[in-house]
């Protein structure tokens, strides 16, 4: 028997250049919960991008839960965090703080056996398609087409999103208008997608999904909020291009309810307990001959995406891009809108850089 020892727990806290905003919120830093799992001489590391109590959660609440057990039952073990966390709450924090804890007995459990996790898991690709994600609503119309021409002359992304909801979606011209600038800054052969983040009432998503498809738009991502089953399914079957949401689902029961609303399913490892139950997501997205997409945290969900037969792709988020980069060794490079896992490197193939981390960490 190889026991975790013990888990560790951190957070790190990396300011943004400027601040950024999307529909429905505004930010100008980027927070991640990181958990370390300890056994046999190796550590797996885990996190969630959420605030500190994600930790104090992961610390108070999951660790006496986790050490001690067997390292490769994390089935037992997620099992028991979610058991421990009933009377604090399924969905969010908690959640999120199982997610950590989930995504570093993975890598542990990859690291012990010296097995890279898509082929520990099962894979059924070497490599997923990615699509390159910004546009935030708080860039000038200048600054947007700078950023789409880079994201095609230089990382040679074939698919691209961008954030409208202009003023909490009060101006739906303004963001059509936004949406033919990035058009023309991608060419015609970038597909290009559109997240509202919940920003519209049901009535303006519509209108605004109906006149999406003269620019080209394949993808709209949360037209109202993913909490509005009702409106989410009406718009989705008022337009003709494909409605996504997800990520603010936490389990089986939040993604069952969504499936008649969606063409394509979001799902966040980083937040809905992990790859663990990340995977249990695809398999019912499945079951009802719909594709799912991973939600940012590209590099937690690299290798679940590898094993998943209905796998559409991944995000690959400006933010999480340059914070994993700042904190972690081994973060994997985009290839002509491809990532391939490194089949060199145990578990997730990450690790992290404790001394270049260290001015983020809060204390």
């Amino acid at each position: 028997m190889t026991a975790i020892e013990r888990i560790e727990t951190s957070v790190f806290t990396v300011p943004l250049d400027e601040p950024e905003s999307d529909g429905t919120l505004r930010w100008d830093r980027t927070t991640l919960a990181v958990v370390q799992a300890h056994a046999g001489g190796e550590v797996g590391l885990g996190y969630t991008y959420g605030p500190a109590a994600c930790a104090a959660v992961a610390r108070d609440m999951l660790a006496d839960v986790v050490v001690g057990r067997e390292a490769t039952d994390i089935q037992g073990a997620w099992t028991a965090m979610v058991r421990a966390i009933r009377n604090a709450g399924r969905p969010g924090i908690a959640s999120m703080a199982i997610a950590a804890v989930d995504v570093a007995l993975w890598d542990l459990k990859g690291k012990l056996l010296g097995l890279p996790l898509f082929r520990l898991l099962g894979a059924v690709r070497d490599e997923v398609p990615v699509y390159a994600s910004g546009g935030f609503t708080s860039l000038s119309e200048r600054a947007i087409e700078g950023s789409f021409a880079r994201w095609v002359l230089e990382g040679g992304f074939p698919r691209a999103k961008m954030k409208i909801g202009l003023d909490g979606g009060s101006d739906p011209h303004r963001d059509l208008d936004r949406v033919a600038i990035a058009r023309k800054a991608l060419g015609p052969s970038v597909e290009l997608f559109v997240d509202a983040n919940g920003a519209y009432d049901r009535k303006q998503a519509i209108r605004v999904g109906r006149s999406l498809p003269s620019e080209g738009v394949t993808w709209f991502e949360e037209p109202v909020s993913s909490d509005d089953l009702h409106g989410l399914r009406e718009v989705r079957n008022a337009i003709d291009t494909d409605v996504a949401a997800g990520e603010y689902a936490y389990d089986l029961f939040g993604f069952r309810r969504l499936l008649p609303c969606v063409d394509v399913l979001q799902a966040d490892a980083s937040r809905c307990a992990g790859i663990s139950e990340w995977l249990r997501a695809s398999a019912l997205a499945a079951s009802a001959g719909i594709e799912v997409s991973g939600h940012t945290a590209q590099s937690i969900h690299l290798h679940a995406a590898c094993v998943v037969p209905n796998i559409r792709h991944l995000e690959y988020f400006a933010d999480h891009e340059r914070v994993e980069r700042s904190l972690f060794d081994g973060v994997v490079e985009p290839d002509a809108g491809v990532l391939r896992p490194d089949g060199d490197r145990p578990g997730l193939g990450i690790t992290l850089k404790t001394a270049e981390a260290a001015p983020y960490r809060q204390e």
